[in-house]
């Protein structure tokens, strides 16, 4: 079994950065693409944005320039550094792993959740 869990989440202020890490543990060979999403409630679920193993990333446009992912493999951690946050950005931010397990099978792990607030 694996675990993803988030944190960093908090209140701040438009303009304000946070920087949100997930940190996976358990029965891990290696960790494939990682991803971080967003939901507020009434709209959809969206991709913030991915990163693979070997450190591609991929952004929404929403987020182009002022969202960051990165990552230690060392550590089985994923972050997400955000910056010039506005009020538009607050949601629940989840991450997910696509994880090789030890038995050789590789599964998608889904975080709780951390919630980020942006005041006006």
């Amino acid at each position: 079994q694996v675990q993803l869990v988030e944190s960093g989440g908090g209140l701040v202020q438009a303009g304000g950065s946070l920087r949100l890490s997930c940190a996976a543990s358990g029965s891990i060979f290696i960790i494939n693409r990682m991803e971080w999403y967003r939901q507020t409630p009434g709209k959809q679920r969206e991709l913030v944005g991915n990163i693979g193993s070997g450190g591609s990333t991929n952004y929404a446009d929403s987020v182009k320039g002022r969202f960051t992912i990165s990552r230690d493999n060392a550590k089985n951690t994923v972050y997400l550094q955000m910056n010039s946050l506005k009020p538009e950005d607050t949601a629940v931010y989840r991450c997910n792993a696509d994880v090789t397990v030890k038995d050789g099978r590789t599964y998608r792990y889904w975080g709780q959740g951390t919630q980020v607030t942006v005041s006006s």
